[in-house]
């Protein structure tokens, strides 16, 4: 594939040939990373993936399920307080002593 002149338009929209949208799986909505490079710019597709935010109970759930020991369990009750959170109602098993 040879380069194909394009124009910019309003707002620095360019409009990407078709041959190289589809050699590149680019289909609308896909997001590309622009980054410069000798000579010019690079486009190239960009890998997105979902983040999950999570909440502080969700947080919690972590913390006292991840416990191991008494002591890590004891770390984990304190650390749910600091959220603000009474650790008896988070659903989670207590380790075993």
């Amino acid at each position: 594939m040879g380069g194909e002149p394009v124009r910019v338009g309003k707002r620095g929209a360019v409009v990407i040939p078709a041959a190289l949208r589809r050699a590149y799986g680019l289909k609308e909505g896909s997001i590309v990373v622009a980054e410069p490079a000798e000579g010019g710019i690079l486009l190239r597709p960009a890998a997105v993936l979902p983040v999950e935010v999570y909440t502080a109970e969700r947080k919690a759930e972590f913390l006292l399920n991840n416990a191991v020991t008494p002591e890590d369990y004891a770390w984990a009750v304190e650390e749910v307080k600091k959220l603000g959170l009474d650790p008896a109602s988070i659903p989670h098993e207590r380790p075993e002593a």
